[in-house]
């Protein structure tokens, strides 16, 4: 019999036992498919060029991602295989084959599943592609036009990307076959991952993981300037991983080893039937079960970015529309001339006006530069606040106090907003706030603004020049284009002399529509990490039950009972899923806390959300991986 014919029935014979590792790998082509396709789908070309162009970037980003989401998933994926069948391979030894011989029957075998793999998840990739883009589309609030044909560069793409990351690892495994002696194959079941340690050895990596977990903790909740936030983020980032790969290397097996110790927790509820089962698989498997924490971490963070994102674009909205139109002249007069050019055509609903401090930013030495600094005084603020309807909080200023202006923004590396020196006209200044209310609406975002109190405005005029800004928000936003025109017209019958510039804010314009594809984007990701997670885990717990079969057929034999058997079965897988959900919870206090600050926002809610979601999903593969794992060790009923 050829090769390649007894590759084939080894594959047909055995589709089932691979059906969990097909549909993991199709889900990640499918994902990968879909997220290009959408790109050449031209489903954004309505949004106009710039937004096209930042989705584009966007889609693509998450490409990179899903791409190295998917290299690891495959390796891990073709090391699962690999393992499970060096045993039977090792038999084949006995037959006569060379080993040469046994990995290119392998080879076959699983470039096979792989082919499978990548059909599956192209035709329902395929098939779902107009699904994809509905919900994607109907999250975002978009409505463009959707094309349900797949295009031909995602799908070759798609299978280019797939099938070079799958094909560098049957090679490898390949070449592990070939390597291999006898011996290591029949064998290669009962291997763990990882040599037995004693307790001093468990010991110091639980120490060490805890310390430089809560380091990382530290460093994700600290407030941070701009010379040291991206030093932090990523030390953070990689403190939190290795923190959690050490916690379940160290930490984890060590209580589980202290709890077997003790008689009266170990034979109370059968527990003597599946603790050391759970010591022995989280020894051996501790790194998977670090993989899926931090997964399920990239899931949860995910999500909330989402939340954020979303509630940062409506903010974003409000505080650019907070006027429609924005005057700035050097003449204090022109209000009246205004207000009647523009209720010609539209009803005026907020009307405001405020001297403005131009000042060089050569005399502003602030860890924020901009081009363009102002400085307003604060009755003068309070004044503008009660007109329109907004809030100033604090008293007057003490007069070394300062509180800056800014604009909302999606997201900001520097998160320390009080307690920093500004220098200003020769003076240096505590900034006791930074503030996005929209007080000066659109001109926040291209002007820095510092409020102080008045005696400081008076001592800082002469450094200066003092102009107006004139704001207007108007009741129909019909009539904008009209009553802008007007107001160009008025601006040029005033001429050169009373230097006068206008900022006008279309209530219909779109330019920030890139953001809603963001956050719509994100909850995808959410699915993709923690299905990803899921996956995993029921791969694991899949083949953890193949390797257990013998063990839970001597244990009916010897006459337990087979509703114990299934409780110490649920415990058992109960441990592992709760373990990881734990250290991913914990853990997800901390980088939504981060977010939260970067975002400006408290997300503690939206923290416990997102935790709930994973925790809901977690529970579905569970009950499922419970279900395979009693068919796989003979207990179906």
């Amino acid at each position: 019999m050829s090769m390649m014919k007894l590759a084939f029935l080894n594959f047909k014979n055995s589709f089932k036992n691979y059906l969990s590792l097909v549909i993991s790998l199709a889900f990640t082509v499918l994902v990968l498919f879909n997220f290009q396709n959408l790109i050449d789908s031209e489903a954004f070309a309505v949004l106009g060029t710039r937004n096209k162009e930042y989705v584009e970037i966007i889609v693509q980003m998450v490409s990179v991602v899903l791409g190295c989401f998917m290299f690891f998933f495959i390796w891990y994926s073709t090391n699962v295989f690999l393992a499970r069948r060096k045993k039977e391979i090792g038999v084949y030894v006995f037959m006569g084959l060379s080993n040469e011989r046994i990995g290119k029957m392998y080879f076959i075998e699983t470039t096979l599943i792989g082919v499978s793999a990548l059909a599956f998840g192209l035709a329902f990739g395929a098939l779902s592609a107009g699904l994809f883009q509905m919900i994607l589309l109907a999250i975002s609030d978009l409505a463009v036009e959707i094309r349900f044909r797949p295009g031909i560069r995602p799908i070759v793409f798609t299978a280019a990307v797939y099938g070079v990351i799958y094909m560098i690892f049957v090679v490898k495994g390949y070449g592990n076959i070939v390597r291999s002696s006898v011996l290591s194959m029949i064998l290669a079941t009962k291997q763990n991952e990882s040599v037995r340690q004693n307790g001093a050895v468990l010991f110091l990596k639980a120490t060490v993981g805890v310390g430089i977990l809560c380091k990382g903790y530290s460093l994700a909740l600290e407030e941070s300037h701009a010379t040291d936030v991206m030093v932090n983020a990523l030390a953070a980032v990689g403190l939190v991983i290795g923190g959690v790969y050490l916690l379940f290397g160290g930490l984890i097996p060590l209580l589980a080893q202290s709890l077997a110790k003790k008689k009266t927790y170990l034979y109370q509820k059968q527990r003597i039937l599946w603790v050391n089962s759970v010591i022995f698989r989280m020894k051996k498997n501790y790194r998977t079960y670090a993989m899926v924490s931090v997964l399920m971490l990239c899931s949860v963070t995910a999500l909330a970015t989402s939340v954020a994102m979303k509630d940062r674009y409506h903010m974003i909205i409000r505080f650019e529309n907070t006027y429609t139109f924005q005057l700035l002249s050097s003449r204090d007069d022109l209000d009246g001339i205004a207000q009647k050019a523009i209720e010609e055509e539209s009803e005026i609903v907020v009307s405001a006006r405020i001297p403005m401090l131009g000042l060089d930013p050569s005399l502003v030495n602030a860890e924020e530069y901009f081009t363009k600094c102002a400085v307003l005084s604060f009755s003068h603020l309070k004044n503008l606040a009660k007109k329109t309807g907004m809030e100033l909080e604090y008293e007057e200023l003490k007069e070394d106090e300062v509180i800056r202006i800014s604009h909302p923004i999606l997201m900001s590396f520097i998160t320390k907003r009080s307690d920093k020196s500004v220098d200003m006209g020769g003076k240096t200044y505590r900034q006791i706030d930074d503030m996005d209310t929209p007080y000066l609406g659109y001109l926040q975002e291209s002007v820095n603004f510092y409020v102080v109190n008045d005696k400081e405005y008076q001592r800082l005029l002469p450094m200066g020049e003092e102009n107006y800004i004139y704001n207007y928000r108007i009741g129909d936003p019909q009539s904008f284009a009209a009553a802008r025109d007007r107001l160009d017209r008025m601006i040029e019958e005033i001429g050169e002399a009373g230097r006068t510039g206008r900022v006008a804010v279309d209530p219909k314009s779109n330019e920030l529509d890139w953001i809603k594809v963001f956050y719509s984007i994100c909850i995808f990701m959410f699915l993709v990490f923690i299905m990803a997670g899921g996956s995993i885990m029921f791969m694991k717990m899949y083949n953890d039950a193949l390797e257990e079969k013998e063990r839970y057929r001597i244990l009916m034999r010897m006459g337990f009972d087979r509703q114990m058997l299934e409780k110490s079965i649920r415990a058992e897988l109960g441990t592992f899923y709760g373990v990881t959900f734990v250290v991913m919870g914990i853990s997800s206090f901390f980088s939504v806390g981060a977010l939260g600050k970067m975002m400006h926002r408290d997300l503690t809610v939206v923290n416990a959300i997102s935790v709930a979601s994973v925790l809901g999903i977690l529970a579905a593969w569970y009950l499922l991986s419970v279900w395979a794992y009693e068919r796989n060790v003979g207990m179906e009923k």
